[in-house]
């Protein structure tokens, strides 16, 4: 039996590749290539280029490689975008996820992980929130995720289909092997921004908001180094697999640091300045989001083993350089 990964050429898809590849899974990947890469795939994992709503290739594609499980992270996710074109998102988060669990459903594949987001809850402030709390997203790209966890729930009432729901909070840093990690030209992801400013990618820094009701004024988040998280996605399926019902959990260490600490911590690891400039708010940020994850550990045996934010930052940039090199050889 092989595990499908949806957006396996991109960022946290290609290190759950090399996750389950590192524990003895076969793998099958699926992406279009819109903002991942093919040299990201491994070698021992087949690509098959091509888009989750396309319930045909998907079909031949589980047939083919005797699927049991998906883990699903294709779709967009730049939250200021999701206001600007909204029905982007629900096409691409909710529309075409629904076409893939119906694909998953007629194929008889019983086990699905759903890649979802803290901003399902909206601003959640600097106390660790539950999985319980209310979800009031304050970007389409929040309800179009949250919809999407409406359909499992739905489905999985109604069909032979149990999913785990990963609420998780900022992921960031890269594989410690170096083998992979946040490629994407143009990406909006904090520490990837100021990794590629540190090292002259970009002239400057330029932080949306210092006005917000918090220490220091800059929006507060949870950051979450990558492997960690693709532990828990590996953890989650072998819950499945044992016969665990579904469940929805959040992924996050518990705390939260600023806009600011997070440059602060470049700085520190980088050992030199950055240009950081202030701007207004960017639409659809919260001010403060931080999990609570007991869940998580409780449920399947998570346990972090990589909170610490100038690890994740020293990780960043080594990927950054690697990538330069990359590059450069083309």
């Amino acid at each position: 039996m092989s595990v499908l990964v949806t957006g396996g050429a991109g960022y946290i898809g290609s290190h759950m590749v090399w996750e389950l590849l590192d524990h003895g899974e076969k793998v099958v990947v699926l992406d279009r290539l819109s903002s991942g890469f093919d040299w990201a795939v491994p070698p021992e994992a087949p690509l098959v280029v091509g888009d989750v709503g396309d319930s045909e290739l998907v079909a031949s594609t589980i047939r083919e490689h005797e699927v049991d499980a998906i883990i699903h992270f294709a779709g967009s996710l730049i939250v200021s975008e999701s206001v600007s074109d909204p029905l982007l998102y629900y096409e691409n988060n909710t529309c075409k996820t629904r076409s893939l669990v119906a694909t998953a459903v007629r194929e008889k594949v019983p086990h699905f992980i759903f890649s979802s987001t803290a901003a399902v809850y909206g601003t959640g402030g600097i106390e660790p929130v539950r999985e319980t709390a209310a979800t009031v997203p304050e970007s389409p790209y929040g309800t179009s995720k949250l919809m999407t966890e409406w359909i499992l729930r739905d489905t999985a009432a109604a069909y032979d289909f149990n999913y785990t729901v990963l609420r998780y909070f900022n992921v960031a840093g890269a594989d410690p092997k170096g083998r992979t990690g946040q490629s994407t030209p143009g990406a909006t992801l904090l520490i990837k921004v100021a990794a590629e400013t540190a090292l002259g990618k970009r002239p400057f820094m330029q932080i949306f908001g210092d006005d917000y009701p918090t220490p220091d004024g800059t929006c507060v988040r949870d950051y979450i180094h990558v492997s960690d998280l693709v532990e828990a996605h590996r953890l989650a399926l072998e819950r499945l697999r044992g016969g665990g019902g579904s469940l929805v959990a959040n992924c996050g260490y518990g705390h939260g640091y600023s806009v600011l600490e997070v440059m602060e911590s470049v700085k520190r690891v980088y050992g030199g300045e950055i240009d950081v400039r202030i701007s207004g708010r960017r639409p659809g940020d919260a001010v403060a989001i931080v999990a609570n994850s007991d869940l998580a550990r409780s449920a399947f045996g998570w346990q972090p083993r990589l909170d610490n934010l100038d690890g994740i930052v020293s990780d960043a940039l080594a990927w950054e350089r690697r990538l330069s090199t990359k590059n450069s050889s083309r």
